[in-house]
């Protein structure tokens, strides 16, 4: 191995083998430090660490999202979660849950509950939802205490989106603690270096989430609503229609997948726009200038880091290296976003750039189907949060997760 200038990191140019641990703080507080150095030597090598091949140009990652030679279902029929000594009889709950998740399908399966799916989501014309979305991000501010401090994660940015989310779904608002317990609890499994116990505790957390929602499409399906579970019920397309397991699957991915970015992604554009100085309004002018704004929070600091795709064939993924069908591809996001040759100054936090675009959401038939609403939370929550208090400013300095993939800070606490 050869060493870089940073000394958490070793690469060998000729092998393109990197040894990087990423549970080293030096790394998950600053993963653009190391994305920089890659981006210098090779945007395509072979993470030891994960035992498989990256790659990190933006270029790359958007293509072999678009891929169709590569998906998110193993071949081989494992889910991309293993268990601990590949024995996952411990893991019936989650993996029930999992086998009708549109993340881990392709087509045709993927294609008819997407488009099931989709039709019930997108009914729901997400932009009417921007009144509500303010009136509770002013009710959630309100609540802040005068004149003092607040850890704005918990406060601001997770109960929003749970609260909608759940007020979508047609299930109690209250409950939206438990919620996020459970869906904490399966999320962990996409870390790099889970035990036992996380895999035990996400079963339990699948269980429990999948009795509860099954108790509601039950009552739904004797009183229907103006809510997401009642139209996933009515949804069909050719006379298909979804599958009380599949109704589920698809509820918890709306939630646990559009929940957990939309925190992280929030706190993360917070740090971004106070490091900034200045006035913080500047950025939320006009409509345009929010959109831009938010665009360029998810470009410059990602919630998600790295997405795995499986080769369905020998494929030549960059020049020199040939994956086999069932191999693994790390498509790493974050580094993606700070592409020099996809953007100029890519460190810079620039709203309204010229070559503005980012991977954050995927790309191609993964696309995430959650992101209007979203970008939709994202544009509200922050011009409100600082309309509110240009004066927001850090009460302390904020540290990120030990959670590689999934990028975001442990509190985020302000005073105003």
């Amino acid at each position: 191995m050869t060493n870089s200038t940073l000394p958490y990191l070793a690469f060998d140019p000729a092998t393109r083998r990197l040894r990087l641990d990423p549970h080293r703080p030096a790394f998950f507080q600053n993963p653009y430090e190391a994305y920089g150095f890659l981006h210098g030597v090779s945007n395509a090598f072979f993470w030891e660490e994960f035992g498989f091949w990256c790659l990190g140009g933006f270029d790359d990652v958007n293509r072999l999202l678009r891929d169709r030679r590569f998906g998110s279902q193993n071949p081989a029929g494992v889910p991309d979660t293993r268990g601990v000594d590949q024995d996952r009889t411990h893991l019936a709950a989650f993996d029930a849950i999992e086998a009708n998740s549109m993340l881990e399908l392709e087509p045709p399966v993927h294609t008819r509950l997407r488009t099931l799916v989709t039709r019930a989501f997108v009914s729901r014309q997400i932009e009417r939802l921007r009144p509500r979305v303010e009136a509770l991000a002013n009710e959630l501010i309100d609540r802040f205490e005068p004149g003092g401090g607040v850890d704005l994660l918990s406060a601001y940015a997770a109960p929003l989106p749970i609260t909608i989310i759940a007020e979508m779904l047609g299930v109690p608002v209250e409950m939206g603690p438990q919620l996020l317990d459970w869906s904490h609890r399966m999320v962990a499994m996409y870390m790099h270096g889970r035990t036992r116990e996380t895999e035990d505790s996400a079963n339990r957390a699948a269980a429990a989430f999948s009795d509860f929602l099954r108790f509601h499409i039950a009552e739904r399906r004797k009183t229907p609503a103006d809510d997401l579970l009642s139209l996933l019920i009515s949804a069909h397309e050719g006379g298909q229609k979804l599958s009380e397991d599949e109704m589920v699957s698809s509820a918890i991915l709306l939630l646990n997948a559009g929940h957990e970015a939309t925190v992280h992604q929030t706190g993360n554009a917070v740090r971004s726009i106070l490091a900034q100085g200045g006035d913080p309004r500047r950025f939320f002018a006009s409509p345009e200038a929010t959109a831009a704004s938010v665009e360029e929070c998810l470009r410059f600091d990602a919630p998600l880091h790295m997405f795995t795709r499986y080769a369905y064939q020998p494929i030549e993924v960059t020049p020199g290296v040939v994956v086999q069908p069932g191999e693994t591809v790390g498509l790493l996001l974050g580094m993606a976003n700070h592409d020099p040759l996809a953007f100029a100054e890519p460190l810079v936090f620039r709203p309204g750039r010229a070559d503005q675009k980012n991977v954050s959401f995927g790309a191609g038939i993964h696309f995430c189907i959650g992101a209007p609403l979203a970008r939709l939370e994202l544009q509200v929550s922050l011009k409100t949060l600082f309309e509110r208090h240009p004066k927001l400013h850090l009460a302390e300095q904020p540290h990120f997760r030990d959670t590689y993939h999934f990028h975001g800070l442990e509190t985020l606490a302000v005073g105003f």
